[in-house]
This record gives structure tokens, C-alpha cells and sequence, in this order.
């Protein structure tokens, strides 16, 4: 155990992993799989290629394979951005009056701002590999939206964005920024669809749900020739890649001789998550180490700690297939709430199962109000703005580090913080002046959502 470490630990460009970890290849119960709603059979890869690159495929439902390879192409353009540092927050645990000793794994030194670019460059290198000429995608936060952005601009591929609509309005420079790599950006739900249409039909003046994005997108994939689909988080293909994120940190961690105790991160679809904790998962699978590991998510969108483990589809206007998760319905239409890229109705299958069988320990939601105060409390005294997203890790992390504080125990706590707050100021704006309010959904505003799940056999 080494208390004397540096503010920010690095590894060597050379220290990069050249390989994604699979945990499914070691979970001791895998994810049931992917349905196809036609026939109620597991999808194939032959189901998702019209959707899917045939590589990403491939990885979507591999659960063999315990690591696999990154392309070198991939890697080269990781170094441009990775290693990411692991930072001590020395400042914070001073603040707090805390013994814990606080790490975050910072994530927001890229112009998207966060983790999402280490998947989309892998999705946008697949789909140029393969001879395609465009990708579409769905962006809540607009993270997501400006990193595919960004991949698709370096490998010359067209880009069509679907970004839901209460954040389109929210956060007007994340369109700016997405269309200066080249994407065209469209508010969802939108008129350019029929799932679109549909949508705002039923919920006239709908603020719009990535559920609703992800449909619109994957609509337009499908009838779009040399287009496909390309999503940030929720799937296995996207989990893998964001393993990197876990497996430098662990690596940071074996060179200062530490190992944490408490590992948090906020929880929408599961790419924040999922990506973190995956190596320390494996840990306690394999009975090396036992960390306590934490999912954050919105109070107003409380798909684990308010939801059913069932089958339910993916997306709001049923076009992608059955997913066993957490859920709160595919027609949940959660509240306009600032962290947008929290606000969908699922969680990743992965991460359902894990915290379905106790790997996951614990899942709590917390009110944004309380999310923006930790945020300013941390960046007050740690320099960096963080997104609203990751702040919701930020707000239990505090708390964890104050209940280390009334019992004296020393223990490591390790946060993911992987998205900046710099297009968020609207709703830093409203916190400061008093106008943010909380939103937790009633028992029958969720039984509204569980009623469009689908009726499965299992």
C-alpha cells in the first residue's frame, strides 16, 4: 500500500492494451441471449448484419473469446488521446476531511469530452473496413453523437445523428460541434421518420427519449444502401471496447500498489460502467479480490434500482430485437432531465446480469439537484467541470468518503469520471439560480412503461 502517489498516475504510450477483455467469457452465468421479435429464436449474426457491421456482429454476440484484439489502426489512433491519466484527488480528500483515499479515471481529455470515442473510432474503423459509405446513430448528452462525429470525419464516412430533442435544445454547441466533423444532426423525435411520425403523433411536444433516437436511427440504417447502425452503449460490442478504460486503471493501480476498495460509476445504458469495472470484475468472478462495486443512475430513469430484469426491446418503436435487462419499458418516456446521456429505459445485459447475480453490489439513484452540488463541490476544488453524467459517480463517491470519515477506515475509492460539463452550463445556469427541480417518476408513471414490454416466454 503506497499513500505517496502522484496527482495524476500515467502509463506509457507503449502501456496501451492491444487487447479488449470479454468478461461474458468468464461470467458464470452469460447474459440470456438477444431474441429476434419475429421469431422468438436468438438473433445470428446474419440477424444483425442488415444493422450492425458483420465484425461488430461477430463481437455482439461472441462469448467465447476472453480478449480480443484491437486493430492497429485502432491502437495509433488511440495514442493520440490514451493512455488516460488515473488521478489522485488529493484536493477533494482534503475538503471532505476524509482518510479514503479517492482515484477517478479521467476520461474527458479528447475533443468529444469523454469515454465515448474509444468505441466509436473501433465502430467507424469496422464500417470503413467493411466498404460502407455511412453510419447513423442515436446521442442523448450529445457525447456520443460528437465522437462518432469525430471517427466517422477521420475515416470519411457520412453521419447521421438522431439527437434527442430536450438535449438538442439544451445543448445547442454539441450540435455545432458534431457538424463541423461532418454529421448531420436532426432533433428526435423527428419528422423524417415513420417512427418519428408515430411518436409525435402520440406524445405531441414529446422532449423525446433515446429509445425514440435509437429507432429513428436504426430505421434510416436499414433502408439506407452501404449504411448502418452504430449505438453508444447498452450492447456487448460497445462494453468490450470501453474495457480499455478498466484495464488502465488496473494497470495504474498495480504500479502505485494500490487496489480500491469501493469502484462507482453512473449507470444509463452501462458504457461508463460497464468499461470501469469489467477487469475487477473478472477479480471477483475469479475469487482474486472482492471491491464493492456501485451503480449510479438518475432517480428520474431508474432502470436497476426500480425496473424488471425481463425481456423488452431496445428501442420505442420496436425495430431492434428482444434484450433480457433491467428495464423500465420501451415506452418509458423519462422527464427532461440535464443528464441526458442517463436517460434511457434499459440496462446494458451485461451489466443487468452481473448485478442480477451480485457482482454489482449495489445500485442507488440520486436527484439531480444533489448530483449538481457534488459537482461543483468537486470542481471547486479539483479544477476539471465535470458532465452531469459522471457526476452522478461523483455524488456517491462523496458520500462514500464521508462515511469513511465517521468510521475512520481507510479505504480506496475509484470513480470513472469520463465526460467534461463544458456544453452543460444550461443546466449549471439552472442549478446556481435555483430553478433546477427534482423529478422522481410515481409507481404508476413506471406501470405506464412495464406496460409496452413485450409478452415473452422464457
Amino acid at each position: 500500500m503506497n499513500k505517496n502517489v502522484p496527482y495524476k498516475i500515467y502509463l506509457s504510450e507503449n502501456e496501451i492494451p492491444r487487447q479488449w477483455y470479454n468478461v461474458r467469457a468468464e461470467m458464470k452465468n452469460d447474459m440470456s441471449p438477444m431474441l429476434n421479435p419475429a421469431t422468438g429464436k436468438p438473433v445470428s449474426v446474419s440477424d444483425l448484419s442488415p444493422v450492425f457491421c458483420t465484425e461488430l456482429a461477430k463481437q455482439e454476440l461472441n462469448n467465447k473469446d476472453k480478449y480480443i484484439d484491437i486493430p492497429d489502426e485502432v491502437v495509433n489512433f488511440y495514442k493520440m488521446y490514451r493512455p488516460s491519466p488515473l488521478i489522485r484527488a488529493y484536493c477533494l480528500e482534503k475538503e471532505l476531511g476524509t482518510p479514503a483515499r479517492i482515484y477517478y479515471k479521467y476520461e474527458g481529455g479528447n475533443t468529444s469530452g469523454s469515454h465515448k470515442l474509444n468505441s466509436a473510432i473501433a465502430q467507424a474503423y469496422y464500417a470503413k473496413e467493411q466498404g460502407l459509405k455511412g453510419l447513423t446513430t442515436e446521442t442523448g448528452a450529445g457525447q456520443w453523437g460528437t465522437a462518432l462525429a469525430m471517427a466517422c470525419g477521420y475515416f470519411g464516412l457520412d453521419l447521421k445523428v438522431f439527437m434527442v430533442k430536450c438535449s438538442a435544445e439544451q445543448k445547442p454547441f454539441r450540435k455545432a460541434v458534431m457538424e463541423t466533423y461532418g454529421a448531420k444532426v436532426v432533433p428526435s423525435p423527428s419528422m423524417e421518420t415513420k417512427v418519428g411520425r408515430k411518436i409525435n403523433e402520440m406524445f405531441p411536444g414529446s422532449s423525446g427519449s433515446l429509445g425514440t433516437a435509437i429507432s429513428e436511427a436504426v430505421e434510416v440504417a436499414v433502408e439506407t444502401e452501404g449504411t448502418r447502425y452504430a449505438l453508444g452503449s447498452v450492447l456487448n460490442q460497445v462494453l468490450l471496447h470501453q474495457t480499455i478504460v478498466g484495464l488502465e486503471s488496473y494497470k495504474a493501480f498495480e504500479k502505485i500498489d494500490e487496489y480500491p476498495d469501493i469502484i462507482i460509476g453512473c449507470a444509463g445504458g452501462g458504457s461508463n460502467l460497464g468499461g470501469l469495472v469489467a477487469p475487477f470484475v473478472s477479480d471477483k468472478i475469479n475469487g482474486r479480490h472482492n471491491p464493492h462495486i456501485i451503480a449510479v443512475e438518475p432517480a428520474s430513469c431508474p432502470s436497476l434500482t426500480r425496473g424488471r430484469f425481463a425481456y423488452d426491446f431496445c428501442d420505442t418503436g420496436h425495430v431492434t430485437p428482444l434484450a433480457k435487462m433491467y428495464t423500465l419499458g420501451n415506452g418509458y418516456m423519462p422527464s427532461a432531465s440535464h443528464a441526458g446521456g442517463l436517460r434511457y429505459h434499459g440496462m446494458s445485459p451485461i451489466l443487468s446480469q452481473l448485478y442480477h447475480d451480485g457482482y454489482i453490489d449495489e445500485a442507488r439513484s440520486v436527484v439531480q439537484t444533489d448530483v449538481f452540488a457534488a459537482a461543483e463541490r468537486f470542481a471547486r476544488v479539483e479544477g476539471i467541470l465535470p458532465a452531469p453524467e459522471s457526476s452522478h459517480a461523483i455524488k456517491v463517491a462523496i458520500d462514500e468518503a464521508m462515511r469513511c470519515k465517521e468510521t475512520g477506515e481507510e479505504k480506496v475509492i475509484l470513480f470513472g469520471l469520463t465526460g467534461t460539463g463544458y456544453f452543460d452550463m444550461t443546466a449549471y445556469m439552472a442549478f446556481n439560480s435555483g430553478t433546477m427541480s427534482d423529478y422522481i417518476p410515481t409507481d404508476e408513471d413506471l406501470e405506464k412503461g412495464f406496460a409496452t414490454m413485450p409478452k415473452t416466454e422464457e
